[in-house]
């Protein structure tokens, strides 16, 4: 069937028809096979033992580019052009990068933290500040409790550009305890009651050994510093232990652990230096030791 300018119409709609199925099952068949090569790419990651985070982030990211090779597939059947197609998509990426540079900023950070692990969930960290123990790394930020239970939530791209201070990464830490003693009292027998201490104490290391630094003659007495090791899990309960078993050991033995004395001198003056205690002296003494009070009129 033509018309008048002899274009065959029934052709024409047949052969669109067609086109148009055909670009509809490949779009079909190739979402279909974007979905299963993206879900293998992750079952695979997971064998290797790679973060369930980063293994899931490369699955959306290759199912992402599959379904764009597929679109361009499926449009080209139908007679677009691919090279105009890649020239849209690729001024829209640019314009999207733009806006959401920010975000890709975050995105690239979270990369990087999840193959790079400086932390893992479950460390205590201080990162930028800020300390508390991790609970997530995600694709763009990082959830953080502290020790009250607050939570802190920092966009990855601020903890990439942060020092990160990470205390459970080693499974041995030191214990400082800092303190002074009196320059009446012998420092070599506190140093003898510190060592006792530490070495009697089970959560403390055998290796290494604790040791007694003698750090400054100060104004107070003498400033020494006890450094004993213990399991990163162990840490905060063997410093309380070690504190508390510091002084009750050191009173015991007759030593002291003095504290910082100030003299403070107050001194009151007039507006032209005379000092108040002699002006109130000359008032008095010109009244004749009394103080007489008029009623105002």
């Amino acid at each position: 069937m033509k018309d008048i300018r002899g274009i065959d119409w029934l052709q024409l709609l047949e052969t669109w028809g067609l086109k148009l199925l055909g670009a509809l099952l490949i779009f079909l068949i190739g979402m279909w096979l974007a979905k299963r090569l993206s879900a293998g790419l992750e079952r695979v990651l997971g064998r290797a033992h790679v973060d369930s985070t980063l293994s899931g982030f490369l699955r959306n990211v290759s199912y992402a580019a599959m379904m764009v090779l597929v679109l361009v597939t499926a449009l080209s059947s139908i007679g677009v052009p691919p090279t105009s197609m890649l020239a849209v998509l690729g001024a829209a990426g640019l314009g999207v990068g733009l806006a959401l540079k920010d975000s890709l900023s975050n995105i690239a950070a979270g990369v990087m933290l999840i193959m790079l692990r400086p932390f893992r969930d479950g460390d205590s960290v201080q990162i930028a500040g800020l300390e508390g123990t991790v609970e997530e790394v995600r694709i763009f930020q990082t959830r953080m409790r502290t020790a009250d239970n607050r939570l802190i939530i920092l966009p990855n791209s601020m903890i990439t550009t942060a020092p990160i201070i990470n205390f459970t990464a080693k499974p041995q830490r030191r214990i400082d305890i800092a303190l002074t003693v009196r320059y009446q009292d012998d420092p070599a027998r506190a140093r003898e009651i510190l060592l006792a201490i530490a070495t009697a104490d089970p959560l403390v290391l055998k290796s290494p050994a604790p040791a007694v630094d003698i750090a400054r003659l100060s104004e107070g007495g003498v400033d020494m510093t006890l450094f004993a090791w213990a399991k990163t899990k162990d840490v905060g309960e063997a410093k309380n232990r070690i504190t508390e078993a510091v002084r009750s050991q050191l009173l015991s033995q007759g030593l002291s652990l003095p504290l910082p004395q100030r003299d403070l001198h107050v001194y009151h003056h007039n507006a032209d230096g005379t000092p108040l205690t002699e002006i109130v002296t000359r008032s008095v003494a010109d009244d004749g030791g009394a103080v007489s009070a008029k009623p105002r009129a």
